[in-house]
């Protein structure tokens, strides 16, 4: 018999209100047609359009100068070919032509869903048994195009659950691309983002065993200049792009969490940031740092990536490498195992691995933990976030594929010392879509990035048919036990 599970009367929608002004341009032709004709506007022309403009936006944005004053920057090489001095532009013209190459995206007009759950470094002023929450969300717009969005939430000494209401503004981060790339790891991870061999020796003969960007920028521009060669271009244009999956991102300290969205950045990732799974990670020294493994999606290449923030601001963002960093569902322990990280992860697309690193960012070795075993999990299995910790082994929440591609959670328990053993599997799964929540953009669909324990009970956020979230409690000493109970000799 299944577990009594606790529907929380909680869902998170979707909203297309929640908007970011983002760079737009429809190449050079164009740009230079729309550029030309501002410029021919009289100063006083220039004024009266974009005052009522930046009247109307900044109600919908933070700082919308500062936003169209970055994307009139970012002409400057166009502005050159047309012989036009960027310097000498007056403030309004400046802001006109930026408004021109700016357009507003609603980041949540899709979806809101596939949640995951950690508790905030801040926990002060608290009432026994409260717990402030920070929780993660994919978000998804036009395109299908997916990010990464943060809402606070309060859980109560009875496991209430308050979503605090999101701000008024959204904000991108600065970006900062300041890695130091290891050439062999590197090179590797071109070879799997099936960028041409030929051009990955090239290179491999002109880079250092550690370079940076501008290294990197440099050779490929005097490979290009020396060798000019259309297809060749484009792999080396891969090249960039995939340098462009390391880089810092940094949010304004005067944004609320819910003002913050990590959208795609790299080339690799544009058609989406998909299924963050944030864990509260203990270092050996006992300081705290917040990891979360991600799939970068460009539409047919996906890249493992991992995210590492201390306090929610800044976040530093690169690849995983290895054979083991492969497909989706990556999770990774929240302390290291016998001096070892430790990662579950699913490179077949079917069944559940582990796998064990000295560095965190290189994943090789995996070992098969699981596989389909039961009819509603026969189509694939897969974890549902990071391990939790309990006195009786690692909790693991699954999720499982089963007919009518119905997806549905369950969970496993695993030795604490040696993870590979597994103690005990549910038979029967632990949440399944019922007729309220079937329906969506992805019908019978179920699914979690991470959950957390509160008050002996552990806390299941999940998204509902890939459209909007919710969330489940069940007893967490009843599911231990049945997990015990569950093992075969």
């Amino acid at each position: 018999m299944r577990l009594p599970i606790e529907r929380k009367h909680v869902k998170v929608y979707p909203d297309p209100k929640r908007v970011i002004a983002r760079f737009f341009f429809n190449g050079d032709e164009r740009g230079r047609e729309v550029i030309n004709k501002v410029m021919t506007l009289t100063d006083e022309q220039v004024f009266n359009i974009i005052s009522p403009l930046l009247q109307e936006y900044s109600k919908r944005h933070r700082n919308i100068t500062k936003i169209l004053s970055r994307h009139c920057k970012k002409l400057k090489p166009l502005f050159e070919k047309m012989d036009i001095n960027y310097k000498e532009l007056d403030t309004h013209r400046s802001l006109l032509i930026g408004s021109y190459f700016t357009h507003e995206y609603s980041i949540e007009s899709a979806a809101f869903f596939n949640p995951s759950i950690i508790e905030d470094p801040d926990q002060s002023n608290l009432e026994e048994g409260e717990k402030r929450l920070i929780i993660s969300f994919r978000a998804v717009g036009e395109g299908h195009i997916s990010s990464i969005v943060f809402r606070r939430a309060l859980i109560d000494r009875n496991n209430n659950i308050t979503v605090i209401p999101s701000g008024n503004y959204i904000d991108e981060a600065e970006i900062i691309r300041n890695a130091t790339y290891n050439k062999k790891l590197f090179l590797d991870k071109g070879l799997i983002a099936l960028i041409n061999e030929d051009v990955l020796n090239e290179l491999d003969k002109k880079l250092a065993d550690q370079f940076d960007y501008a290294t990197l920028k440099n050779v490929i521009a005097e490979n290009q200049l020396l060798e000019p060669n259309p297809a060749k271009d484009i792999e080396l244009e891969k090249v960039l792009w995939l340098s462009d999956s390391y880089y810092e991102i940094i949010f304004s300290m005067d944004t609320d969490i819910s003002d913050r969205v990590i959208f795609p950045i790299s080339e690799f990732e544009r058609k989406g940031i998909e299924d963050a799974r944030f864990v509260k990670f203990i270092n050996d020294d006992g300081s705290i740092t917040y990891y979360a493994t991600y799939t970068a999606y460009d539409g047919h290449i996906i890249i493992p990536k991992l995210l590492k923030t201390k306090d929610f601001y800044d976040f530093t963002v690169g690849p995983l490498f290895g054979d083991g960093a492969q497909n989706k569902n990556l999770a990774l322990f929240p302390r290291k195992i016998n001096g070892k990280y430790a990662m579950l992860s699913r490179i077949d697309g079917v069944n559940n691995y582990i796998m064990y690193s000295n560095k965190i960012n290189v994943w090789e070795n995996p070992i098969k933990l699981q596989e389909p075993k039961y009819n509603w999990e026969f189509v694939q299995i897969g974890n549902c976030g990071s391990p939790i910790e309990t006195e009786d082994g690692w909790l693991i929440i699954t999720h499982a594929v089963g007919p009518m591609r119905r997806y549905c959670l369950s969970a496993c328990l695993l030795d604490l010392e040696d993870p590979t053993i597994e103690i005990g599997r549910l038979e029967e799964p632990l949440l399944i879509p019922n007729p309220d929540e079937r329906e969506g953009y992805v019908p019978n669909v179920v699914y979690s990035c991470g959950s957390i324990i509160n008050n002996d009970h552990l806390i299941i956020p999940y998204g509902l048919s890939d459209y909007s979230s919710s969330f489940a409690s069940v007893e967490l000493r009843a599911l231990l036990d049945k997990l015990k109970a569950s093992a075969k000799p």
